[in-house]
């Protein structure tokens, strides 16, 4: 698989979120502004959504039949917006926290969202139990709650099978669940396991955990699940644990492959995605020390096929429905003023894929 760049476009503010429209032809972004844009990826030209998140707009996704878009943020709220009008439809509150994450089901019919707040529990740092239930999942076509389950907070990412069935969600200690969205509210996952590669304790500075598992993808045949982060380190705020991905039998909690070493660099990695195909999968976040912050695996053998510095944070990868574009959210740079205004600090790059 090879990638070439075919549109690199400036947004107002940082994109968090990430939807592609069914065609391939436009993207929806989340932005830490609290807006959210419709984008042409052809153009680059963005319009802006009528209604604004009172904080950062953390996540968004397009229902199946392109028409509506929902968001979730850091005021707790999920917004139902029409694409082809831009008004807001609903406004539902569904956390007491941010939002972290969302994910939609195959079919379109449920929405995840996942929540949570690190705040030490005991001498040990460890987190503190839930106020709420980190891992909720909604109607998208009613916007009521119809399921509910409990985790370690703050929980940073969640995701569907390919059938709906089975959902599972990450948290900052590298503890993965997976639940049965057949059984009743706060049932017990069916399958869970916690990787340590995931998580960084403070040695030096700051006394603290931070990491987590930022991205999860099951396989496009179901059998297996892809999570992404970063890597331990002495000192949690320097940003430059190990850019780490692993894969594993969900239903055993079986590690079954990971990032090969001297194929990685330091930093933050936020986001994976699976080509429709199933043969390559794309990891991609923020550089602290190496070469690259986006890379192609393999997902045959999980080499590296090919890694881009694309001298911005990535926060979000989706390829198009059809496999021909890969589609990426982000920021450049620390906004500075001037003159009194803010610069267009956000990014959406549009990628070619071929072979």
């Amino acid at each position: 698989m090879k990638l070439t760049l075919d549109l690199d476009a400036k947004l107002p503010t940082g994109a968090l979120g990430l939807a592609v429209a069914p065609d391939g032809s436009a993207a929806c972004v989340a932005c830490a502004n609290g807006a959210l844009y419709y984008v042409d990826l052809d153009s680059g030209d963005a319009d802006p959504f009528d209604e604004k998140h009172s904080s950062f707009a953390s996540g968004c996704v397009l229902l199946p039949d392109g028409k509506v878009l929902i968001s979730g943020g850091y005021d707790g709220a999920l917004l139902w917006h029409e694409v082809e009008t831009g008004r807001c439809l609903r406004r539902v509150a569904a956390h007491n926290f941010w939002n972290w994450q969302l994910a939609l089901s195959p079919d379109g019919r449920q929405l995840a969202t996942t929540t949570g707040q690190y705040i030490p529990g005991g001498w040990k740092y460890e987190p503190a139990a839930e106020t709420e239930p980190s891992v909720k999942v909604f109607d998208t076509a009613t916007g009521n709650l119809v399921a509910s389950f409990t985790h370690t907070p703050p929980v940073m990412s969640c995701g569907f099978n390919a059938d709906g069935q089975y959902l599972a969600a990450a948290n900052m200690m590298g503890e993965v669940r997976v639940w049965d969205l057949q059984s009743k509210f706060g049932s017990p996952p069916v399958a869970q396991w916690t990787s340590p590669d995931f998580t960084s304790w403070g040695t030096i500075k700051s006394h603290h955990y931070c990491g987590g598992i930022y991205g999860l993808a099951f396989a496009p045949d179901g059998k297996s699940l892809l999570g992404c982060g970063m890597g331990p380190m002495t000192d949690p705020m320097a940003g430059n644990g190990k850019m780490t991905w692993q894969r594993w039998n969900w239903q055993k909690g079986e590690k079954l492959d990971q990032i090969k070493d001297g194929q990685h660099g330091a930093g933050l990695m936020e986001t994976v995605a699976w080509h429709p195909d199933g043969t390559h999968f794309i990891m991609a976040g923020r550089q602290a020390q190496g070469t690259w912050n986006l890379a192609v695996f393999n997902s045959a053998d999980g080499n590296l096929v090919q890694s881009l510095d694309t001298k911005k944070r990535i926060t979000q990868a989706r390829f198009s429905a059809d496999g021909t574009r890969l589609i990426l959210s982000g920021a450049i740079g620390q906004p500075q003023r001037k003159d009194g205004k803010w610069p267009s600090w956000g990014r959406l790059q549009v990628y070619r894929v071929g072979v």
